[in-house]
């Protein structure tokens, strides 16, 4: 049984996110959570009965803030929301996204400042656990006044509406999906429509995965470099850690040592140690690998600061203050996440650059210091791995294109009310397409970079790159004659992604 991730007011971690998004945990609802939220509700209820307007409470939305609402239509105010609002197109949504968005507006509504009642959160909560999943579709998110079309989708399942996939991943009605999980769909009452769909929780979610993602691409391309290293006959010297003491970037040197680590006792690189070696200096894909490779760490380690931040923060508006006070604000503008979503994009694209430049360097006769061509085993009748370096290219000028920022871009809504949006949705989206191009072309360099391994024998590879090169072999067969790669490929992209490397 995985260990509940606990809501409450206490902020939540990377870590939970995973847990949930990715590995299915439980949530649950802490006490202080519940009497917080129980003490934001009494301050609505309140305002709900007073003369005097409150938006979101009593008022329209966006640019129809001036109406104020009778009593007898609020209900129907904050259905209409939902529903006008899950007004998203295009391809559906990953689970694992969906799944972060409700967990990280659960955890808000969690913190007794949005007024939603208490039964709501909870029915949240067991949609959750119970794995059902609403459909949520590409596009509809302008990054500003929260994922509106996104959450309004998981707003409109949480009534019982729309369409979900329940923990069988079938595709059912919201209706029948919680129905079959006990749970009793929500009449939404004042303020609560507003509360479940003004959150940057779907850019959040999608910053949290590619985090962890990147944290783990950036140790095969340590991995996979050393491997290229090794294989193009380099040094290991330009890696020792008083060279980059010298520059001290954290990244930098982490990325140094584990090079380093990688290439200890090499038969292959003690080969060309001595003073028959002429060349001085090797080509910068090799020699200035930690500096990449690291810059894109720092970069993912501002990410985190970015996310921990605003996992720690309360997305609402208006939102409940402690002194009952309901305030308006502008938290909900997507501008930190979506910074360091395209950040994040920028050193994505240039890791891959720099792993592209390596296979290559590996496939030319020219440079590749006595490989056969395109490491090929019968050059001409055979093509090696040619077109495998083609597919890399393809993809590192997609990536490119992709590390493009979204979140100069701003385009006018409601009416000029919302006269300035983030586009931080688009930018997690491009991201997560960036993610898998890295896989794809970290996959080819560890191909590539095995069989120029397994080329260069008698000579023995380092232990830990020979590990690598024998866990591959369990799925891709070694050097011969040409194969259909495509297979092979995906088996490498498949081994990345487990995390058995």
């Amino acid at each position: 049984m995985r260990q509940p991730v606990e809501l409450g007011p206490k902020p939540l971690t990377l870590e939970d996110v995973h847990a949930v998004a990715r590995d299915g945990a439980p949530v649950e609802i802490t006490a202080a959570a519940r009497e917080a939220v129980t003490a934001a509700r009494g301050h609505i209820e309140q305002l709900a009965t007073a003369e005097r307007p409150t938006y979101g409470v009593s008022t329209g939305f966006g640019a129809l803030a001036v109406r104020h609402i009778p009593p007898d239509r609020r209900a129907q105010l904050q259905r209409s929301l939902i529903r006008s609002h899950a007004a998203g197109s295009g391809p559906e949504v990953e689970r694992e996204v969906v799944r972060a968005l409700m967990l990280l507006r659960l955890r808000t509504l969690s913190t007794g400042h949005t007024g939603v009642r208490l039964s709501t959160v909870d029915a949240m909560a067991g949609m959750l656990n119970a794995g059902i999943t609403p459909i949520v579709h590409e596009y509809g998110s302008l990054g500003c006044s929260g994922d509106l079309a996104p959450l309004s989708a998981n707003a409109l399942a949480l009534m019982g509406e729309g369409m979900v996939r329940n923990s069988r991943d079938e595709l059912v009605p919201a209706a029948e999906a919680l129905k079959e999980a006990g749970i009793e769909p929500v009449q939404l009452a004042e303020k609560e429509g507003l509360a479940l769909i003004n959150g940057t929780d779907g850019m959040l979610g999608m910053l949290s995965l590619a985090i962890a993602d990147l944290t783990r691409l950036l140790d095969i391309a340590d991995l996979t470099a050393a491997m290229s290293v090794e294989a193009l006959l380099g040094t290991d010297r330009v890696f020792e850690p008083e060279l980059h003491a010298l520059r001290p970037h954290p990244g930098q040197n982490v990325s140094a040592a584990r090079m380093l680590a990688f290439l200890k006792n090499s038969e292959i690189v003690a080969s060309h140690r001595g003073p028959d070696c002429t060349r001085v200096q090797d080509a910068y894909s090799l020699r200035c690998s930690p500096q990449v490779h690291g810059a894109a760490r720092d970069t993912v380690a501002y990410a985190a600061t970015v996310a921990d931040r605003e996992l720690s923060s309360v997305i609402d508006n208006p939102v409940v203050l402690a002194d009952g006070r309901v305030e308006s604000n502008g938290n909900f503008h997507g501008a930190p996440v979506a910074y360091a979503l395209d950040f994040l994009a920028i050193p994505l694209a240039d890791v891959a650059s720099i792993a592209e430049r390596r296979t290559d360097r590996m496939l030319d006769v020219s440079r590749s210091h006595g490989l056969p061509p395109f490491l090929a085993d019968d050059p001409g009748v055979d093509s090696g791995h040619m077109i495998a370096q083609y597919t890399q290219a393809a993809i590192v000028s997609e990536l490119k294109r992709l590390a493009m920022p979204a979140s100069v871009d701003s385009i006018p809504s409601s009416a000029m009310q919302e006269d300035h949006v983030s586009m931080g949705w688009s930018a997690a989206r491009k991201l997560r397409k960036a993610v898998d191009g890295l896989t794809t072309v970290l996959a080819i360099e560890l191909l590539t970079a095995a069989r120029a391994l397994d080329l260069r024998a008698p000579l023995k590879p380092a232990p830990a790159t020979a590990a690598a090169v024998a866990k591959l072999r369990e799925t891709v067969q070694g050097p011969g004659p040409d194969r259909h790669l495509a297979p092979e490929i995906a088996a490498a992209e498949a081994l990345i992604r487990s995390g058995a490397l």
